[in-house]
């Protein structure tokens, strides 16, 4: 490598934005930071720190609400419709139901101790991560063979990863709902705002009008193709969008099948 080529390289990795001027970017010039950020070889960082930080705000924001009485027994209430419904749909037996009661019973009492609060970070933390990494899996393949863009896998993490701040300000809201209602709220959707059911078709539209969702559903599109490289957004703004609404409802479709999945789309 000769001397000016140096100098370039030395230049490149200077214009590089820091993590934190990412995280900020994410919320004022998305457009702009995932422009920058796709100048350079992706950092397995900036995906990494936003989705720790957003599963253990997860496991902390419950933890939280279930020190909140209503938020207590409104969650072990919904546990024991669940379960009610699997023994109506002979899903369980009558036997195995009273076992799954009992065992939330057991399972809330153990969580409320220093002990169960580990185990709750811990575990949201790594199934958080294998969710996160089989949902970004999807949208790869189809940005590599439907839209054919120009990214690693990486590259994908890293614009889902990013998006993942606006996700974290609205768990951070849905926490602060979630004390004033004295109810588990894990989104900002009208239907949460309701109270509607939504393993109902009017609760599942419901859900979907959420703004901050909306509003971060954008903003990854807008990652995904300043990070592919490509100059059409619209097309990506379809897929992620698309992926969203169809992907939810072919859940929503799923759960009336299977009671337990319910717990999934609540």
């Amino acid at each position: 490598m000769d001397l000016n080529e140096t100098t370039n390289s030395s230049e490149q990795e200077a214009g590089e934005l820091s993590h934190s001027d990412k995280m900020i970017g994410v919320f004022t010039e998305p457009a702009n930071m995932f422009y920058q950020t796709s100048r350079f070889t992706p950092k397995h960082k900036d995906w990494v720190i936003p989705v720790v930080i957003f599963f253990i705000v997860i496991a902390l924001i419950r933890i939280l609400a279930m020190t909140n009485k209503e938020v207590y027994f409104e969650a072990k209430k919904q546990g024991i419709e669940r379960i009610e419904k699997m023994v109506e749909s002979g899903t369980m037996t009558r036997e195995q139901g009273d076992e799954a009661i009992d065992a939330i019973d057991q399972q809330m009492e153990f969580m409320q101790g220093p002990i169960g609060w580990v185990i709750s970070i811990v575990s949201t933390l790594i199934f958080g991560f294998i969710i996160f990494i089989i949902l970004v899996g999807i949208y790869y393949l189809f940005i590599k063979f439907l839209l054919k863009g120009e990214g690693t896998f990486t590259s994908a993490l890293v614009a889902n990863g990013l998006t993942t701040y606006i996700s974290i300000f609205q768990i951070i809201i849905a926490g602060i709902l979630t004390m004033m209602l004295g109810k588990a709220t894990m989104d900002t959707s009208l239907a949460s705002l309701m109270g509607s059911d939504k393993t109902t078709l009017t609760g599942w539209l419901l859900a979907k009008v959420d703004p901050i969702s909306i509003w971060a559903y954008i903003i990854l599109a807008i990652g995904f193709a300043k990070m592919f490289k490509s100059e059409s957004t619209g097309k990506y703004y379809a897929l992620v969008i698309g992926l969203w609404l169809i992907g939810g409802f072919i859940l929503f479709q799923l759960a009336q099948a299977v009671p337990f999945l319910q717990a999934f789309i609540q």
